[in-house]
């Protein structure tokens, strides 16, 4: 037991040199490492296991034994040749196996035969040219979504898809394939998005026909369709399951345009067609009478993305596809350098909802052509952004052309300048003027407003009313404060990010009546205590917030610059300056009043003052220049002795022979000078100092302070 727990450590631990990621983790992540095998030490913890982009030749029985709960497997971009047998037959829980753009030469079914949870298998990319007499997948259950084939890759034989009955998504690269056996698709039951790249139409046409009851959405790549005598539908019983086609990087010529339409019209249950990064060749030329005589689609919504013309300015109108346009009711031709369509055609559109002509070359003097009158009947959505559209007066009037219009989007326009007044339709609920260089708003934007977007200009203020906005989107502009609530009550939903605001108040936010959603992150914010206390403590603030807590910053004060909103707590000191001078104030008055009270019960003012006057003294000499004595004696006593003192004893001592000269406080203070230095002066000009000794004597301040006087001397 010993020695197999040491073996076991020492492979862990290689592991961990080898992918310091798998130490401690569910995750291992080995890719771009430049590893030549599987390392070692893998063990049932690891649920994910990335080896792609290293130089991995062969996957042998054994270095996958101990992964039992692996559920993602990344083998990708490796150089893998050869795999055993029983390489995955421990990887029952597996449901993502990725082997593809290795040089797999063949697929062997005992792989998988153990992978009975495998949701998604990517084989692509290898150099195997077909999967086998038989079928590599038949113990796939559970599979979902399958990627195969490689430019090598020619073969498709019955029985190859046996036991898969249902797929998310099967993705077949066939750019050079030549054999497909018909029926080979058919024993899958449902395909919910089918892409195959195929060169051949012949094939084109075989698949087509054993997808019809199967795919609802299939996808094609890389063909050219020269069709002349195919059928797509022969002796197929109903129901038809496409519902969308797409063809990808396609290539269109005049000659075939017109009998690819027809075939597609024997598709019943079509709905939708797509075509993206086609090539169309020649100018239009098509048989519009063989397409006319075809009977009508069932196709509901074309849609064009990036489509080359070669000669574009050369083509025709399509004058003659009339009775094929008026039951659409979606149209999308985007970036494909549309520059008008025929007024003639547009008013053909008589059931279309749905239009969008983004990136393309539309100008104000051919909209007069594009949406004349009578044109799009029906139109309830419009897109017309990022076009070359130049004046928002021009535009607008010739919208006023489509009654029902309720959604406008002329974004990305190069407006510049926004008129007085301007005609819109009646309807018109929603329009977006986001990215049109407008700097300023003023009646011309419609009443009848339910979403506004004119985000990204360069608006500094917003001051329209707007009675029934519901959402107001206004990011990446220069404002610096919530427009007013009261021109805009209805509003549910505002975005003002990336603007010049640097705070709002409860009382702003609490004036949008019905307000759910507000986006107002990426802004300056000053982190004041008024604004802080305010969003830190608002119920349900992060519900009505969009972006909280990470979209909200503070830029100043400098001390939390970049922290973000919710976490700042700014100190009693910061946030309550003036309470907290007050309060220091108050208590630094209290503390005064209080020493004052003390003070005044304890004469504390008057010792103050005998020190002041010791101090003073100290500095005196020692004793008086015989003129300035004036006195035999200054008089100390009590003013309740005063009877005695004045109408005795001093009657006895003035009268004596010779007389004495006293000093009574009654009689010689200077009147109005300090008590103190009178106090002072006399004893200092008096040779002697009497003190009538008695109880009040005794209890009087006054007294003390004399005898204290006279004894310092």
């Amino acid at each position: 037991m010993y020695v197999v727990l040491a073996v076991s450590l020492s492979e862990e631990q290689a592991l961990k040199q080898v992918c310091p990621s798998c130490d401690a983790t569910q995750s291992c992540n080995c890719s771009s490492m430049g590893l030549d095998f599987i390392p070692s030490g893998l063990t049932d913890k690891i649920t994910l296991l990335d080896l792609a982009r290293n130089r991995i030749k062969h996957i042998r029985a054994h270095d996958l034994q101990q992964a039992v709960n692996l559920r993602t497997l990344l083998l990708q971009s490796n150089k893998i040749s050869s795999i055993d047998e029983d390489s995955f037959v421990s990887l029952g829980k597996l449901e993502l196996l990725d082997l593809s753009n290795n040089r797999l030469a063949h697929l062997s079914p005992r792989w998988f035969d153990h992978l009975v949870s495998l949701q998604h298998l990517h084989i692509h990319g290898n150099c195997y040219s077909d999967l086998g007499e038989s079928s590599p997948f038949s113990s796939l259950r559970n599979l979902s979504s399958l990627h195969l084939g490689n430019p090598r890759f020619s073969t498709i034989r019955q029985g190859n898809f046996e036991g898969i009955t249902l797929l998310d998504q099967l993705w077949i690269e066939g750019s050079n394939l030549s054999v497909y056996e018909p029926g080979s698709l058919k024993s899958i039951k449902k395909i919910n998005h089918m892409i195959i790249s195929i060169r051949r139409v012949d094939l084109f046409s075989a698949i087509v026909r054993d997808l019809l009851h199967s795919a609802i959405w299939l996808e094609i790549r890389e063909i050219k369709l020269d069709i002349e005598n195919e059928k797509l539908v022969q002796n197929s019983t109903l129901p038809l399951t496409i519902q969308k086609m797409t063809f990808t990087r396609a290539s269109f010529s005049d000659k075939y345009a017109s009998q690819i339409m027809v075939l597609l019209k024997e598709i019943t249950s079509l709905r939708e067609l797509e075509s993206i990064d086609s090539v169309l060749e020649g100018n239009g030329n098509w048989n519009t009478e063989l397409i006319k005589v075809s009977g009508q689609s069932s196709v509901e919504t074309v849609s064009v993305t990036n489509m080359t013309i070669l000669h574009f300015y050369l083509f025709l109108d399509l004058k003659g596809l009339e009775s094929q346009i008026s039951k659409l009711k979606r149209l999308s031709i985007a970036s494909s350098k549309v520059f008008m369509v025929p007024c003639s055609l547009a008013r053909n559109f008589l059931s279309l909802v749905y239009l969008d002509f983004h990136d393309n070359l539309l100008v104000n003097n051919r909209l007069s052509e594009t949406i004349c009158k009578d044109a799009w009947p029906s139109l309830q959505t419009l897109n017309l952004s990022k076009n070359s559209l130049k004046s928002l007066n021009q535009t607008a009037k010739y919208v006023t052309n489509l009654p029902k219009l309720n959604n406008l989007d002329i974004s990305q326009n190069n407006f510049g300048e926004i008129p007085d007044v301007c005609e819109w339709p009646a309807k018109l609920k929603y329009l977006n003027l986001s990215r049109t260089r407008i700097s300023k708003l003023t009646a011309c934007i419609p009443s009848t407003l339910e979403v506004l977007d004119i985000s990204a200009n360069n608006l500094k203020e917003f001051n329209l009313h707007l009675p029934f906005l519901k959402e107001l989107y206004l990011a990446k502009n220069q404002l610096k404060a919530l427009p007013d609530a009261a021109s805009i009550p209805n509003l549910v939903a505002m975005s003002i990010g990336r603007n010049k605001l640097s705070s709002f108040s409860k009382e702003e936010l609490e004036s949008f009546k019905k307000m759910e959603l507000l986006d107002v992150s990426a802004n300056n914010f000053i982190c004041s205590c008024e604004f802080l206390s305010f969003i830190q403590h608002q119920a349900g603030i992060g519900q009505m917030l969009v972006g909280w807590p990470e979209g909200y910053i503070c830029d100043s004060p400098l001390a939390v610059r970049g922290a973000q909103v919710g976490a700042i707590h700014l100190s009693l000191m910061e946030c309550h300056q003036s309470l907290v001078v007050s309060l220091i104030c108050a208590v630094f008055f209290l503390v005064i009043l209080v020493l004052v009270a003390i003070g005044y019960k304890y004469h504390a003012v008057w010792y103050m003052r005998m020190t002041w006057a010791w101090l003073r003294a100290k500095r005196k000499p020692k004793r008086a220049p015989p003129k300035d004595i004036c006195y035999d004696a200054f008089v100390s006593y009590s003013e309740n002795d005063s009877n005695w003192v004045e109408n005795v004893m001093v009657q006895e001592l003035e009268q004596a022979c010779p007389p004495f000269r006293l000093c009574l406080h009654k009689r010689d203070f200077v009147p109005g000078k300090w008590i103190v230095d009178n106090i002072i002066d006399s004893i200092e000009k008096s040779h002697k100092t009497l003190f009538v000794l008695s109880e009040h004597f005794v209890q009087s301040e006054w007294c003390k302070y004399e005898l204290d006087f006279s004894h310092f001397r």
